[in-house]
């Protein structure tokens, strides 16, 4: 990591910081206020038919893989291979230029959110998953804010990556030519 400027830090580690800490922050409390409101299992509509609150304890991965598993040490791998991801998205994150902000903000959304979520896999061997959306017949599986913040991290990942595609498209597109004045 290099040093733009002497307040160059508080732009590349300290504010992220922070607002991941605020990101994780959050997410307990929701987890914390929903499990101080629902029994494992209970179910409150929110939007009928729509979007309910129902307490689930997800021992699994990202979207219940893995929950019906049975498998030895599962909390401890499935712990594991999250913080090596946290670890590698982290480097990236210091890598990232701060002109890359739409990233680098996507960055930090997946970093605090995975974070939230490790937080409850070590505190209490499962993740509190309690936001249930459903229409009709299709289902979501229930999820979270560190969820939410994950997802949106990543479509904030895509679309500077669209970003990025469509500028250097552009920039190679453009054939400028340079006037020759005969010199070699």
């Amino acid at each position: 990591m290099t040093s733009d400027s002497p307040g160059a830090w508080r732009e590349r580690l300290l504010k992220p910081t922070l607002a991941g800490l605020g990101i994780v922050a959050l997410d307990q409390l929701t987890k914390v206020l929903a499990s101080k409101n629902l029994a494992l299992g209970e179910s409150v509509a929110v939007v009928p038919d729509l979007v309910h609150f129902t307490m689930v304890h997800n021992t699994g991965m990202a979207f219940g893989l893995l929950s019906g598993s049975d498998m030895p040490y599962k909390s401890l791998l499935v712990t594991l291979a999250s913080l090596l991801a946290m670890a590698a998205l982290a480097y990236f994150a210091l890598q990232s230029a701060t002109s890359q902000r739409t990233a680098r903000v996507g960055l930090l959304c997946i970093l605090g959110g995975a974070l939230g979520n490790i937080l409850d896999r070590v505190r209490l061997g499962y993740v509190v998953d309690f936001v249930d959306i459903f229409y009709g017949n299709a289902h979501w599986p229930a999820f979270n804010l560190a969820d939410t913040c994950i997802s949106v991290g990543v479509g904030l990942l895509l679309l500077d990556s669209f970003r990025q595609n469509d500028s250097s498209r552009a920039a190679s597109s453009k054939v400028v030519a340079e006037p020759s004045t005969g010199d070699p």
